[in-house]
């Protein structure tokens, strides 16, 4: 999955990701596309709404209601994370495929440190299954 990144439409938005540090912004940023290409190449999906929920960058399917959303930032414990809703199953069942794989915040969240790789290809999954939760 490669592209050319998204363009932001909301400058606060813009704003928070480019207050991140690096080397967790670039990473952060590299999520936030594949989270755009992901909804543009799955059915039913429909078009992405990106906003700030608590201060984060958020992801929703406000026209199907297709997906359940997914926020991403800096924990306080360091490095970054991407975040589910907590009331949903898609972390649990995620996490049933790869127990192993990441470093799981309960239900609500996978964390990365500063240098961990992405697993971009796993990750996808992820995205894919919380953007269609609904369907």
């Amino acid at each position: 999955m490669a592209g050319t990144p998204h363009p932001f439409e909301d400058t606060a938005v813009k704003a928070v990701f480019a207050s991140y540090p690096e080397p967790e912004r670039t990473k952060l940023l590299l999520i936030r596309d594949r989270i755009f290409q992901t909804a543009e190449q799955t059915a039913g999906v429909g078009p992405l709404f990106e906003t700030l929920k608590w201060g984060q960058p958020a992801y929703l399917t406000p026209q199907t209601g297709s997906g359940s959303t997914i926020r991403l930032g800096l924990p306080k414990s360091g490095g970054l994370a991407i975040y589910v809703h907590c009331q949903t199953t898609i972390l649990s069942d995620f996490q049933q495929v790869f127990p192993d794989a990441f470093a799981y915040e309960g239900n609500r969240a996978i964390q990365f440190g500063a240098e961990d790789p992405l697993q971009l290809a796993k990750l996808d999954l992820l995205i894919s299954r919380a953007l269609t939760y609904h369907l």
